[in-house]
């Protein structure tokens, strides 16, 4: 782990800018499914894992919009609680949407990730 040393009698001023982290974002992803209109994620990190979850909100009839780094999220337009299975065996991540997906809707259909064997709850 980095860390900062900082010697003297001076008094600390300025700014840092502390970057988006993928392990952070995904389950925050996940439970904008558990809100009814709009969710407004800011300093989201640009990663394939990012872009997979964005389609798995898209495949379930959510309105998502990418700028930058802010990631816009209507998920009152959800019709369906079926999850691709070509989208949850892209990683492993893609099972924490069944929570919120049941918690929400009472039902959910995913694959197991990374196989291909459908789990019915």
């Amino acid at each position: 782990m980095s860390k900062l040393v900082i010697s003297g009698g001076q008094k600390l001023k300025g700014e840092i800018v502390v970057e988006g982290a993928k392990n952070a974002v995904l389950p925050i992803l996940a439970a904008t499914v558990l809100n009814e209109g709009l969710s407004v994620i800011k300093n989201c990190p640009r990663l394939k894992d990012v872009e997979v979850m964005v389609n798995i909100l898209k495949s379930l009839g959510c309105k998502v919009n990418m700028e930058d780094n802010i990631i816009l999220i209507d998920s009152s337009t959800i019709n369906n609680t079926f999850i691709p299975e070509e989208l949850a065996v892209e990683m492993r991540c893609s099972i924490i949407f069944m929570g919120a997906i049941l918690s929400k809707y009472g039902k959910v259909t995913i694959s197991y990730p990374g196989d291909c064997v459908t789990l019915w709850v």
